[in-house]
C-alpha cells in the first residue's frame, strides 16, 4: 500500500500548488468594472454590426497588497501594440485607437463612469478594457552547474502574471464579453553575476522545461516579467478565440434549428 501512496501523494501536491497558483494575482478587474455590469449570457452574440470599431485601454495595476512591478515602459507599449493587432484576430473587433490610462483609478466596487467619460470623449460606443497586473515571490535555492555537482547559493523568483479583458457597451452599459488570461515563469540567479554559460535562466511554467536566457544579469527580473505576461497574452488570446468560436457554434446551432 506503501508502494502506491507515496505517488498519490506527490501527485496531490502538484495539483494543489497549480490550483493556487491559478489564484495568483487575484483578479483586479472588479476595482476597475463592477461585475454588476456583466450581460447575462452571450452579450457579444446580439450585436448585429460586426467588426466592432472599440478602443483600447491597457491599465498597468500594482495597487493590489503584495503587488509586484509590471513591465517596463518599453515592454509595456510593445505588450498594448500585440494586443491591439491579436485582440482584433481573435473576435470581430477593430481597435481605432489606444486611450491613455493615467486617468484611470481603482475603486471599491468599480467606476464605470470614468470608462464612459473616456467613451464619449473619442466618440466611441465599445471599450476593451486590459487590467495588467502581476504577483512576484524570491526566496533562496541552490544552484547547480551544468551537470556537475558543483553548486552555488542563489535565488529563485517566481512571477504570476495576469491579463484580465473586458468589452465593454458603452450604448447599453454592460460588459459584453469578460475573459482572462494567466503566465507563469521562474528565474533562477546566482548571488553573484559570473556564470553566463548556465545563469540566470528563465523557466516557463507549470510543465515547459525550455530555459530562456536573459541579455544581462542586472535585467533579468524585468526579462522575467517579459515572459511571464507574454504567456498571459497568449492564453487571453486563446481564451478569446474559443469564446468567439463558441458564439459563432452556437449561431449556427439556433440557424439549424430555425430552419
Amino acid at each position: 500500500m506503501r508502494h502506491w501512496l507515496k505517488p498519490v501523494g506527490l501527485m496531490l501536491s502538484a495539483v494543489l500548488v497549480v490550483s493556487c497558483a491559478c489564484a495568483v494575482p487575484p483578479a483586479r478587474i472588479g476595482d476597475y468594472i463592477s461585475s454588476e455590469r456583466k450581460a447575462v449570457g452571450e452579450a457579444f452574440a446580439g450585436v448585429g454590426q460586426r467588426p466592432l470599431q472599440a478602443g483600447l485601454i491597457v491599465v498597468s495595476d500594482t495597487a493590489a497588497p503584495g503587488a509586484a512591478s509590471n513591465l517596463p515602459e518599453e515592454a509595456f507599449d510593445r505588450l498594448i501594440a500585440s494586443l491591439q493587432q491579436d485582440i482584433g484576430r481573435a473576435i470581430p473587433v477593430v481597435i481605432t485607437a489606444v486611450i491613455q490610462a493615467d486617468s484611470i483609478k481603482p475603486q471599491p466596487h468599480g467606476d464605470w463612469a470614468q470608462f464612459a467619460a473616456l467613451g464619449r470623449q473619442r466618440g466611441l460606443d465599445y471599450l476593451v478594457v486590459v487590467v495588467v497586473s502581476s504577483t512576484e515571490q524570491e526566496y533562496p535555492v541552490t544552484l547547480f552547474l551544468g551537470w556537475t555537482a558543483h553548486a552555488q547559493p542563489g535565488f529563485r523568483r517566481d512571477n504570476w502574471s495576469l491579463l484580465e479583458f473586458a468589452l465593454l457597451d458603452l450604448k447599453q452599459n454592460q460588459i459584453v464579453m469578460q475573459v482572462e488570461g494567466r503566465g507563469w515563469a521562474t528565474l533562477d540567479r546566482p548571488t553573484a553575476p559570473g556564470i553566463d554559460q548556465w545563469y540566470p535562466v528563465i523557466y516557463l511554467r507549470p510543465q515547459d522545461e525550455r530555459r530562456i536566457w536573459p541579455p544581462t544579469y542586472a535585467g533579468a527580473p524585468n526579462t522575467l516579467r517579459v515572459v511571464s505576461f507574454e504567456q498571459a497574452a497568449k492564453r487571453l488570446v486563446l481564451k478569446l478565440q474559443n469564446s468567439w468560436l463558441g458564439i459563432l457554434e452556437s449561431e449556427a446551432q439556433a440557424g439549424k434549428a430555425g430552419s
